[in-house]
């Protein structure tokens, strides 16, 4: 589990509602359910979907897994009242537009002095994947939000051939 995953579980005391935001394969929404979270994972591959049912139900959490597109949250019937959002690599990766729509989504869904942990490479000059994100980019896309730190991933080690992307961790709190 990423250190400021475990950390955040932590230093936020007491569980409440947690989504993942393009989930994958479920990692952190089952690290987070069995510490009391109430987690949904959405994302928009099936494939990874039915992995995260099968961690969920290996580690013994319920998690509610949804297939759908993270820049259409408001359509897939979440709910509200999020305390905490994660995206582990996944916001960094679409267009403008589209992290715009998920902003937007994200901000709808969630209660105020929601948290949100976001990973998200640099833009990089070099190499193949993800266009990146600085911290002035997502400042502008979660208006409302206010960046609380931001940490370099020094454990994460990205192929060689995506570039020198700087992985980075970003923590935001929406206001009141």
């Amino acid at each position: 589990m990423p250190k400021p995953v475990s950390e955040l579980a932590e230093r936020l005391s007491t569980p409440g509602k947690a989504l993942d935001v393009g989930c994958g394969t479920g990692r952190d929404a089952v690290f987070l359910s069995g510490r009391g979270w109430a987690v949904t994972g959405v994302d928009a591959v099936a494939q990874a979907i039915e992995g995260a049912r099968e961690r969920a139900s290996a580690a013994g959490v319920e998690v509610r897994w949804v297939l759908g597109d993270v820049t259409r949250l408001e359509t897939l019937g979440l709910g509200e009242g999020y305390d905490l959002v994660l995206d582990r690599g996944c916001f960094h990766g679409l267009t403008e537009e589209e992290r715009a729509r998920t902003a937007a989504g994200v901000s709808a869904l969630t209660a105020p002095g929601a948290r949100l942990l976001l990973f998200a490479f640099q833009p990089r000059r070099l190499g193949l994947g993800p266009s990146g994100l600085t911290a002035d980019q997502l400042e502008g896309h979660f208006a409302g939000w206010s960046i609380v730190s931001s940490t370099p991933e020094v454990e994460a080690k990205p192929p060689c051939w995506i570039g020198d992307v700087k992985p980075q961790w970003y923590e935001l709190e929406r206001s009141a």
